[in-house]
């Protein structure tokens, strides 16, 4: 089965509590079999269990699809600028990218004291670079631009400092800071930089305060987790110890859907002790499943 996001706010876990009480009724008024209503209860905590994992894995994939979007939208605006803008890209001193509504941002600042926006390149869903629109002008951050900035800059003085990062060979770290509503954080990436390999794992999670002040760091992966492709369809897999959770993360998602295709695989199999999270890399699609029931999937 498969759990797309869901508007459905029917209390499925009340509605099945309440609906034992009348299952007691029927058995003593009507004389139901009993077999018939068990089977009736057994249907209804499998739909309780399915909403239950739906409400669980719905943000993550959520999330999941955000870091893609960012990542997608930093990619395809260092092309343009390397290759349209060379001037522009010999001043810029970072960047950082985010979704407005349909529209995904990026955007290079300058190098001064108090920095400001140099050029902004803006994508739609196909990340197209010959439909890319370009913003130029002179002017301040926005407000979200200005929160995003500064995590940034602030994850990124964490990373030097802090020894719960580790560097690797062939890799680059990749800092992607979401601000939503009140909610403040910077994702942490471990990005290839050679050809044939899929890396999961070194990544990390850092939240802040409303003042954009860094409250924790959190490894979401014990370990580096590489996985390499040859272009043969395939399917392939992870595992998650207890503290990285029972689902698929955000960052494995992002991850997936960044080289799935490209890797050419089927499907990605992450384990953990309860779950196995199972992402579709063709249609970028979930299913979750009990371990339990691994053999019927």
């Amino acid at each position: 089965m498969i759990w797309p996001e869901s508007d459905n706010n029917v209390d499925l876990l009340g509605l099945l509590i309440y609906l034992k009480k009348i299952v007691k009724l029927l058995v003593i008024k009507t004389g139901m079999k009993l077999s018939t209503l068990l089977i009736f209860i057994f249907c209804l905590n499998l739909t309780a269990k399915s909403q239950d994992l739906d409400e669980k894995t719905a943000s993550i994939i959520a999330e999941g699809r955000l870091l893609y979007h960012s990542e997608m939208a930093s990619w395809y605006g260092t092309d343009v600028l390397q290759a349209r803008f060379k001037s522009k890209a010999a001043g810029a001193g970072g960047y950082f990218s985010y979704s407005d509504g349909e529209q995904n941002k990026c955007v290079f600042f300058d190098r001064k004291e108090i920095p400001a926006p140099l050029i902004t390149f803006i994508f739609d869903a196909s990340y197209n670079v010959n439909s890319v629109k370009v913003d130029t002008s002179q002017r301040n951050f926005t407000p979200t631009e200005l929160e995003l900035f500064t995590i940034r800059q602030a994850a990124l003085r964490a990373i030097k400092t802090d020894t719960i990062f580790k560097m690797y060979n062939n890799t680059n770290l990749n800092v992607i800071p979401l601000v939503s509503n009140e909610d403040k954080k910077v994702y942490v990436l471990t990005a290839p930089t050679i050809n044939g390999v899929v890396v999961f794992g070194n990544d990390y999670l850092l939240n802040f305060d409303r003042s954009s002040q860094l409250l924790n760091i959190k490894r979401l992966h014990k370990n580096i987790i590489p996985v390499n492709y040859t272009g043969e369809l395939a399917e392939t897999t992870h595992s998650h110890l207890p503290e990285t959770g029972d689902f698929i993360t955000a960052t494995d998602i992002c991850t997936l859907m960044l080289y799935g295709k490209t890797a050419n695989w089927k499907n990605h199999i992450v384990v953990s002790e309860k779950y196995a999270s199972i992402w579709d890399c063709q249609k970028q699609s979930l299913t979750v499943i009990t371990r339990g029931h691994e053999k019927n999937r």
